[in-house]
């Protein structure tokens, strides 16, 4: 479990980028997100990636495959909606153990491949915890504010459930990520801590929020500070942003996390805004030299991309981290 905390010593580790704009690629239909096994399933399912990796295995490990080639260090597993939380829109609850399992199972069999081909280089993979699609700390009815769609004890049973499973399936760290809630992402580390208890193992941990707007906070309402204080209790492997923002955008940011903490930092934005059609224009070249003020900065220790991001963004930053040391911190004995 330890050696990506001695890898993360040695060099700028790097990150995958997005697995939905990969998917998109294969422009799947309702019948191959079914596969023969969900055939009659009575809920619509096209849309729910994270049931691709049971339907569509192939297809996830080759993106695995293609992040990997590209320069990648760790890549993340396909189980961002991975819990009954989120899986309730597709009524597919019972499923949720199943689904990080064989995410996990791919992502790690793939890594394996690429360890044994170049020891020197081992790779790494990283459980996606998406932040579910319901917020514990702001009411969805803006006339009942003091109304919440979930409890804290509801998701801290969900993240449950997902980090046992990513565990059993293999991963080397557990990703917290696209945090706009703190108050999730505190239930999604109590259940991580209550699940190393338990298996009585010690399991590196990333946490990764996201600056919502040009306020400079996270849907919650948080600051930078006041994040990094609100998750600072756990023993962190990295703490840093991602989504929501691009490159250019989340530098401030990145700035005044890196000043604050003694934890690792890690940084994964967009390919830019979106334009009017909701794509990402952002070129890997342009990706690249807005990153290059980071590593310049001595802001960070993994880097990859989020949305819009493909394996020529990540070749592109991998290319230019390469020739970067990474950021420096206190490291306890």
């Amino acid at each position: 479990m330890s050696r990506i905390k001695e890898e993360i010593q040695k060099r700028i580790l790097v990150l995958d980028g997005a697995m939905g704009t990969m998917l998109q690629r294969h422009s799947f239909t309702e019948e191959d997100f079914r596969g023969e096994r969900f055939k009659d399933y009575p809920s619509p399912l096209q849309g729910n990636n994270d049931l691709l990796s049971i339907t569509q295995p192939e297809a996830i490990a080759d993106v695995h495959r293609q992040y990997f080639e590209a320069g990648a260090d760790i890549v993340e597993t396909n189980t961002f909606s991975g819990t009954t939380i989120a899986m309730a829109d597709y009524n597919m609850e019972d499923l949720v153990y199943e689904l990080n399992y064989e995410s996990a199972k791919i992502a790690k069999t793939v890594a394996e491949e690429f360890t044994s081909q170049n020891p020197s280089k081992p790779r790494f993979v990283a459980g996606s915890i998406g932040p579910t699609n319901r917020t514990a700390s702001l009411s969805p009815d803006v006339n009942k504010p003091e109304y919440r769609a979930v409890t804290f004890e509801e998701l801290r049973k969900a993240y449950k459930q997902q980090v046992e499973a990513l565990i059993d399936g293999g991963v080397d760290v557990l990703l917290v990520e696209t945090i706009f809630d703190t108050l999730n992402a505190k239930a999604a580390l109590f259940a991580i801590e209550e699940v190393k208890e338990e298996k009585n193992i010690d399991i590196p941990i990333m946490v990764s929020g996201t600056i919502t707007d040009a306020s400079g906070r996270t849907l919650s309402g948080q600051t930078v500070e006041a994040f990094l204080t609100s998750i600072s209790h756990i023993p962190l492997l990295s703490v840093g942003f991602n989504c929501a923002l691009g490159a250019e955008q989340l530098l401030p940011y990145l700035q005044r996390l890196s000043n604050e903490t003694n934890f690792y930092t890690s940084a994964h934005p967009n390919a830019g805004l979106p334009n009017a059609f909701g794509e990402y224009d952002e070129t890997p070249e342009e990706m690249q030299g807005y990153i290059e003020a980071y590593l310049k900065d001595d802001l960070i220790n993994i880097i990859g991309g989020c949305c819009g991001t493909n394996p020529e963004h990540i070749k592109a930053i991998a290319n230019v981290a390469s020739k970067y040391k990474p950021r420096q911190i206190q490291v306890e004995a």
